[in-house]
């Protein structure tokens, strides 16, 4: 028997077994809205300077919005910064805007910009990463950010907005450099999305 450790808190006991038919669920149906009536998304919360952000701000008005869950405790989380960092950089102008909600080990404001700010500078970051204020480990953390999703089940969870502010796809995990031709796949699928989504 072994352990699967996720996130903070949750650790999951497992026994293997081989099965030629095994397969991995489909990453875009782990994390889902509660209500895909009501695909929007309410959330406030201060960048590292302090200022509120929000999807209703300006700046975000008729743009393809994609939010990015993290901590800057979490190696997967490091990898697609690196990645939207870069990506963020050449599509900018194409009307697109990424903002990171970040679920540190610490609720307090000045100990997660403490964190974040080497992490921001490590990746080059150019778009507001923004402290929740809740703990990674809080068992509350969906409920306590973003209450109109079932459960953030994993780090990182990537959220992919349209024009109209309307959810359209959560993406759980990512497929980093390291896994070889599935970072390949994992590119063309998310640049086909975002091309499809600037179309409308």
């Amino acid at each position: 028997m072994d352990f699967f450790y996720a996130g903070a808190k949750n650790i999951q006991t497992w026994v293997a077994e081989k099965n030629e038919q095994a397969k991995l669920p489909d990453e875009f149906s782990l994390t889902r809205l509660k209500d895909s009536s009501n695909a929007n998304l309410h959330f406030k919360f201060p960048d590292l300077n302090g200022h509120q952000v929000s999807l209703r701000d300006p700046l975000y008005k008729n743009k393809v919005i994609i939010i990015q869950i993290l901590g800057s405790w979490c190696p997967n989380c490091m990898d697609e910064t690196r990645f939207l960092s870069t990506w963020y950089i050449q599509n900018k102008p194409r009307g697109v805007e990424i903002i990171g909600l970040a679920y540190e080990r610490t609720s307090s404001f000045a100990n997660a910009k403490r964190l974040l700010q080497p992490f921001i500078t490590r990746f080059n970051v150019t778009y507001p990463i923004l402290a929740t204020g809740v703990s990674v480990n809080d068992s509350l953390r969906t409920e306590k950010t973003l209450p109109e999703i079932q459960e953030i089940i994993g780090f990182p969870t990537t959220i992919f907005i349209d024009k109209k502010g309307m959810v359209r796809k959560i993406d759980t995990g990512f497929n980093g450099p390291g896994t070889g031709d599935h970072y390949d796949i994992y590119k063309k699928e998310f640049n086909d999305l975002i091309d499809s989504l600037l179309k409308e």
